[in-house]
């Protein structure tokens, strides 16, 4: 998309996320350009969101029809799948607790409850904290009748499993945490002391707190961001929580960023949130950086969620491996002594799964993950 089209997508976000009664569209689009701001809309798992949008749109600034149909079926889907997800979550919930353990919802449809239309998020995957520790955790899975996908082996924070069709990551650490060890650690301490301030919430599951919810998403979208990529729809998420947060919360959070490791990261968000959805100065956690986050703006718009849009090249570690090596060398400025932690982990990760790869046949940490 080009910068007019950029501009069109966040003035929807801001009319179906800020204050929709105040704020106009003022673009005026033809097909073509409609047809690659919805195509973007999917690449980075919006279509929902800026459906909510586009229907109030007057008739002479609408998509075609065969366009407005597509993307209406597309939020229909998207929020039946939230009701199915919120369903889920609650039957897992109670599962847990019929076996004496708590479980808290992270992310997914605990940011989705908070939104103004919170079936219009796109869903993913089910992150479910559950107090029983790591050595408990896959012995419970299994005799709850899950079968974990094994990647337990080098994940050190999780196990996956698949239930009635829905990705489940049960966490057994608060988070995956940052890249460097002595910050990563006072952080995990502080999350862990949080989550004690989870609560049940009319949906039927249990969410973690605000604060929680700001450090811990924070220092997903950091380490997402430096390894692979992260996409709007993790920026949005950060958006709604500061905009359910109080003055005091934000204060607390503040002044922890640095000591968590995670300065950089807020100050570029903080810039890119005023920047995509007007942001207030009031509600930012520290000062925006304009250099960070037009890096940070620059890689979302390449990669998508998650980074899934680049270019992956099959059945080739080498060139794949050195891609992964660039995208290190261009986000060293970004932060340099997380990169530096990035590097060490990168090579621990690839020490610590020799024996599986062997057992594998596959060179590649890569490929192990495919």
């Amino acid at each position: 998309m080009d910068s007019c089209e950029y501009e069109a997508l966040f003035e929807l976000l801001r009319m179906a996320l800020c204050r929709p009664d105040s704020l106009l569209f003022s673009k005026k689009l033809s097909d073509q350009e409609w047809e690659r701001l919805h195509e973007n809309a999917l690449k980075q798992l919006l279509a929902g969101i800026l459906y909510d949008a586009v229907r109030k749109l007057p008739q002479d600034l609408r998509p075609s029809m065969d366009l407005i149909f597509q993307w209406a079926s597309e939020a229909e889907t998207i929020k039946g799948q939230n009701i199915r997800l919120n369903s889920e979550a609650s039957r897992l919930t109670q599962l847990f607790a019929e076996r004496g353990y708590k479980a808290v919802v992270l992310k997914g449809p605990a940011n989705a409850r908070l939104y103004p239309n919170p079936y219009a998020r796109q869903v993913g995957d089910i992150d479910l904290w559950v107090d029983c520790g790591k050595a408990k955790v896959v012995d419970l899975l299994e005799s709850m009748g899950f079968k974990t996908e094994g990647y337990e082996l080098f994940v050190d924070h999780h196990v996956h499993f698949v239930d009635n069709g829905i990705f489940v990551e049960v966490h057994y650490r608060v988070s995956s945490g940052n890249f460097n060890y002595f910050k990563n650690a006072r952080m995990q301490r502080y999350l862990e002391r949080e989550m004690l301030r989870s609560e049940v919430v009319p949906e039927g599951f249990c969410v973690p707190s605000i604060k929680f919810a700001l450090v811990m998403q924070l220092s997903h979208i950091q380490r997402h961001f430096l390894e692979c990529g992260i996409g709007f729809k993790q920026i949005v998420d950060y958006y709604i929580l500061l905009q359910q947060s109080t003055e005091v919360e934000r204060r607390e959070v503040a002044a922890n960023l640095k000591k968590f490791g995670m300065y950089r990261s807020a100050s570029a968000l903080m810039w890119l949130l005023h920047f995509i959805l007007g942001l207030e100065k009031s509600k930012m956690l520290c000062a925006p950086n304009a250099r960070l986050g037009k890096k940070m703006l620059a890689e979302i718009g390449e990669g998508g969620n998650f980074g899934n849009s680049y270019v992956v090249v099959e059945n080739n570690f080498i060139q794949a491996w050195m891609n992964k090596k660039r995208r290190v060398l261009r986000l060293f400025s970004f932060d340099p002594l997380e990169m530096i932690w990035h590097e060490i982990y990168y090579w621990k990760v690839f020490v610590k799964s020799i024996s599986l790869r062997i057992r594998l046949r596959k060179f590649s940490i890569w490929e192990v993950y495919r």
